[in-house]
């Protein structure tokens, strides 16, 4: 008896992150696409099995390893299936605010990049867009950004003059101020002078030994602890500590005090 093949999936959707235009997750058992482009960057990595394609007519072929595969807008490419299991992919369409159109030589140069931190940080980047709350995922393609100009520049994205202490303050100030509404990594850059989001971040991750998006998700753990214990029930308790649904706060409330928000409320009134 044959074996039967997988079938293929596909889930796409576009996130409420500035500079990425579509998410876009697929398993493929049989698959070639025909040439064509993009208006954005193509950032991809594999989780299964092996593609091979043609960037500007050289062929390149790679699969599951540390290595990112970096497509530029405009420049035409095609893809396609090289074994019988197919493959797995996990795609972020990136818009020029994130990467300018002049670097498009060196990503035709080096579409394959062999960098398993950067890998690491756009798998990270993945998990974060799957959350309601876009604070994290700006925070994370910060860093994705930074990496990928790295390699297509040979140097550090630019960044605002470092501002250390004073600057993680401040932020943290605006963050306290706004718990609840929350506020994006763009908004906040306006607020302190127009500083780098990866200064911003590096800056508080210095002075309070955790990223900025992770220190406001505890401030709203704190705020719903308290209107729990006040005896409010926990979908309305989300909402009011600033997150998305019930199950966005049951989530980071497991993780940040050990028992469910339910469990939790019922201990006050023992």
């Amino acid at each position: 008896m044959a074996a039967i093949r997988p079938r293929s999936t596909v889930s796409a959707w576009q996130p409420p992150v500035k500079g990425i235009a579509e998410v876009f997750h697929a398993r493929f058992t049989e698959h070639a696409y025909p040439a064509h482009v993009h208006d954005t960057w193509t950032l991809m990595i594999l989780d299964g099995g092996r593609v091979d394609f043609a960037l500007d007519r050289e062929r390149h072929g790679v699969g599951v390893s540390e290595q990112v595969i970096l497509l530029p807008p405009g420049v035409v490419h095609d893809g396609r299936t090289v074994t019988e299991a197919g493959f797995r992919k996990r795609v972020l369409y990136l818009d020029t605010s994130v990467l300018p159109e002049r670097l498009t030589g060196a990503a035709v140069d080096g579409p394959l990049l062999a960098d398993p931190a950067l890998r690491e940080r756009v798998h990270g980047l993945h998990l974060a867009l799957a959350e309601p709350e876009p604070f994290e995922a700006e925070s994370r393609l910060a860093f994705v950004r930074e990496r990928l100009h790295r390699w297509l520049t040979g140097r550090e994205a630019p960044e605002g003059a470092a501002r250390g202490a004073a600057l993680a303050g401040r932020l943290r100030e605006l963050l306290d101020a706004r718990v609840v509404e929350g506020i994006t990594l763009e908004e906040a850059s306006e607020e302190l002078g127009h500083v780098h989001p990866t200064q911003l971040i590096r800056s508080f991750r210095t002075a309070y030994g955790l990223p900025p998006h992770a220190y406001l998700t505890g401030r709203r753990v704190a705020v719903a602890r308290r209107l729990l214990l006040a005896g409010m029930r926990t979908g309305e308790a989300a909402v009011a500590a600033g997150f998305y649904d019930q199950a966005h706060l049951t989530r980071h409330f497991g993780r940040h005090v050990g028992t469910s928000p339910a469990r939790f409320a019922r201990s006050g009134r023992m």
